[in-house]
């Protein structure tokens, strides 16, 4: 008990740090992304322009708030972190996490709490950040061939990778395209915007990609992001036991089981 007593201001320390973490930057760990989820994204958003297949303002969340001077501003910011921070605390304070990242119940668990956390607080998951990246960054490029590279450009960024091929199968679409109508691609012509989608449809059935299977992909998505917070908190977690065994008065004591661990008694 003295080993887990002593251990617990250092517990609270590295779930703080990664609560800030959580809170004002994307996922900490580089992920790679489910090739179908990234591939409906693209081939849905290059006929945004055209058709408007994902809503204009379905991350109206982050849009442009009233702007301050000086102090105001500063102040404005503050209180906003300080507020989402607040909100995320109070429901940690709530719900049980185990550290358990090989464990699918806790990982699902750690999810359900950080989208809580997120809807609480007003922040986008990572598939609503994706999106709203690209739809943020593609929506004043006129041809398609410049909104595929900007889609590369955004994948690259976020250090995701396409294990399917499906970027390649989009760049091969719009060839095929151009060449039938013998001229660049805009996404303003409908004629040809309808024949590439035609084009990626072909390929997403080849490679087992259905719209209507968004919702699991992005779920997959959030998963797979939890599982890698649960490892670095598990890896911190282990870190900072091991550091305080060291030390003389704990070299006796019995390390406890990092599963055993409650951030409720933390905080």
């Amino acid at each position: 008990m003295a080993y887990a007593s002593r251990f617990l201001s250092r517990s609270k320390q590295v779930y703080t740090l990664s609560l800030r973490s959580i809170l004002l930057n994307p996922p900490i760990c580089k992920l790679i992304l489910t090739n179908r989820y990234w591939q409906l994204q693209g081939s849905l958003g290059v006929l945004q322009q055209q058709h408007n297949a994902i809503p204009v303002r379905a991350f109206a969340k982050e849009a442009a708030r009233p702007t301050f001077k000086g102090d105001e501003m500063l102040k404005g910011v503050f209180t906003e972190i300080k507020n989402k921070f607040l909100a995320a605390v109070d429901i940690l304070r709530k719900e049980k996490i185990t550290l358990a990242p090989e464990d699918p119940a806790a990982v699902k668990q750690y999810a359900n709490v950080m989208k809580t956390i997120r809807q609480k607080a007003d922040m986008f998951s990572e598939s609503q950040r994706i999106k709203y990246d690209i739809e943020n960054e593609t929506k004043e490029i006129p041809d398609a061939r410049a909104y595929l590279l900007k889609l590369k450009d955004i994948r690259t960024r976020r250090g995701l990778t396409d294990e399917l091929g499906a970027e390649a199968m989009m760049f091969e679409a719009l060839e095929k395209v151009e060449k039938d109508i013998k001229k660049p691609l805009l996404r303003s012509d409908k004629k040809g915007m309808d024949l590439l989608v035609a084009e990626f449809e072909k390929g997403n059935k080849k490679l087992g990609i259905r719209k209507e299977d968004l919702p699991k992909y992005e779920e997959n998505l959030e998963l797979s992001i939890a599982k890698a917070q649960l490892d670095e908190l598990k890896s911190d977690a282990l870190e900072a036991m091991e550091s305080q065994k060291k030390k003389e008065e704990f070299k006796d004591e019995e390390m406890p089981d990092v599963k055993s661990l409650d951030i409720r008694n933390f905080m």
